[in-house]
């Protein structure tokens, strides 16, 4: 197979969605049907001691949600398939943003009970910044829910997107029949399986008498559903979808495998292979010879017996390959990998080359940051991989002084990792992480202790706001450090942080010091 021809068919998204709205439960069953792994696991369940495939983590078997994003890949139909399932839980969002410059295309899940909640309305906007095209799957329709013509008009006024249905639900909750696929013209029934498929019949016209053999007392209101659609949503057009402007919309249950497959043949058939990708310096288009790729994603501890930090690289442009040198351009060394590897959640194997489009993993003994590009020689610095200003703070404290050196080890991992982000304060020499939201303080002291052996402790901080600063005049820079003193710190990379501790503060803060650029996101 040819380099043009590796690259289509290619295709790589990521899973979105609110907490519990079903979405790793959907990856699993994507898994099931490109034959990656043979029994789904169940997300929630005391029964059943298998856990999801993409939720490998201690804490996450032992929460029942996903704490990191997971990178997977498949064949199905010919596609190469990479999933990238994300965390839905709003702490962990910054690793969901960040996922989100390394996709080409993105599912959103949306729980049919619920129906648009916060957090799928926040990830949309990342979405929209990127005009990334979106695909809809309303899940749990096996549970009473809202009309589904509710649900659409939600989704349009709620993410700012058009719809339109590719498949369409034939009764609701306890009366729930299956689908109509729009898309390929079929009745798929539904009968309640974890493990197995539907029963599919090729079905053209619904106005034939034979429709009521198999749907029964719904046949009439199926009719007039499907009149209204016709009347109401254009007709489905690739062109804005790819576009970012409409979304195609599919039914199912993903916990009870139900109109899982319809979804994957319609995406694989309709969405994006790897698309250009911008740089700081010019666009950079998947066809190139030349290998670039940028790295959104370092995981620490992905074997715990190893110690291992692995960088996850998303491929660009060019093939990359297996003992070949490439430029680390932030660094401007040559560095070569012996083993990269391809990903099944936590299971690896070494990889000899990736198309543009593929994630690999690097092993990394601290050479990476997030947002750091590798090329064939060329100097192409990726952007868009931010780190917000945290909104919570804590000192971190040593709680056993016989493993201070496990503590400092773990702590620079982690923070590589991006999960939160550390801060020196000037003043005591103190650590401060700061992260959005609570749940990431138990992550990082769980995650100490069980990888790390190190024990540690919070202390209460009471801190509105990071933020970075900088300025063309030294002397009114210096100045601001020497009156702010007690306010001061220094991130990761030795930058200045201020830490307000009130929205006062900072206001009077900026209005003192005219030429202090004050940023709120560490891209500056």
């Amino acid at each position: 197979m040819n380099f043009q021809d590796e690259i289509k068919r290619r295709r790589t998204f990521a899973i979105i969605s609110h907490p519990d709205a079903g979405k790793t439960t959907l990856t699993e069953k994507l898994l099931l049907f490109g034959g990656a792994i043979h029994v789904a696991g169940a997300v929630k369940s005391n029964k059943i001691k298998k856990t999801a495939t993409s939720d490998w983590m201690e804490i996450e078997k032992q929460r029942g949600i996903s704490v990191a994003t997971s990178v997977m890949g498949f064949d199905y139909n010919g596609y190469k398939i990479n999933i990238l399932d994300t965390p839905g839980h709003q702490d962990f969002a910054e690793d969901t943003f960040r996922t989100l410059t390394a996709v080409d295309s993105v599912i959103i899940v949306i729980d049919a009970a619920k129906g648009v909640e916060a957090q799928t309305r926040k990830l949309m906007e990342v979405c929209r910044m990127r005009n990334t095209p979106v695909i809809v799957f309303i899940n749990k329709m096996d549970r009473e829910g809202k009309d589904p013509f509710d649900l659409l008009d939600e989704i349009e006024a709620e993410l700012s997107i058009h719809v339109r249905p590719l498949s369409w639900p034939i009764g609701g909750g306890q009366t729930f029949k299956g689908v109509y696929n729009i898309f390929e013209h079929k009745l798929d029934l539904y009968t309640p399986s974890k493990q197995t498929i539907t029963e599919s019949i090729k079905f053209d016209d619904i106005h034939h008498p034979d429709l009521e053999k198999y749907i029964g007392n719904h046949t009439a209101k199926l009719r007039e559903d499907m009149e209204i659609i016709e009347g109401v949503y254009p007709l489905f057009d690739t062109k804005p979808y790819l576009e970012g402007h409409l979304a195609p919309v599919f039914f199912g249950s993903a916990l009870n495998n139900f109109g899982v497959k319809e979804l994957l043949d319609c995406f694989v058939q309709i969405a994006p292979c790897p698309l250009p990708t911008q740089a700081m310096e010019r666009v950079i288009h998947p066809e190139e010879e030349a290998f670039s790729g940028f790295i959104f994603k370092i995981h620490a501890n992905m074997d715990p017996n190893h110690r291992s930090c692995i960088a996850f690289v998303k491929v660009c442009s060019g093939k990359f390959e297996r003992n070949v040198n490439y430029k680390h351009v932030r660094q401007n060394k040559m560095l070569r990998f012996s083993s990269p590897t391809a990903f099944m959640a936590q299971k690896k194997e070494v990889v000899d080359e990736a198309y543009p489009g593929d994630i690999v993993g690097l092993p990394d003994t601290g050479n990476f940051k997030i947002g750091d590009s590798l090329t064939s020689g060329e100097e192409i610095h990726f952007k868009g991989l931010p780190s917000f200003s945290p909104e919570m703070f804590k000192y971190i404290e040593n709680a056993d002084p016989m493993k201070a050196k496990q503590l400092n080890k773990g702590i620079d991992q982690l923070m590589d990792e991006g999960v939160a982000q550390l801060f020196i304060h000037q003043n005591n020499g103190r650590k401060i992480i700061g992260t959005v939201g609570q749940l990431q303080f138990e992550v990082i002291q769980y995650r100490l202790l069980h990888e790390y052996g190190a024990q540690s402790k919070w202390e209460p901080l009471s801190l509105y706001k990071a933020c970075w600063i900088e300025s063309d005049d030294k002397d009114e820079l210096e100045n601001f450090k020497r009156r702010k003193f007690q306010y001061m710190a220094v991130d990761k990379e030795g930058r200045d942080v201020f830490l307000a501790d009130s929205g006062y503060i900072l206001q009077m803060a900026q209005q003192d010091f005219k030429n202090i650029r004050f940023h709120f996101s560490s891209e500056f």
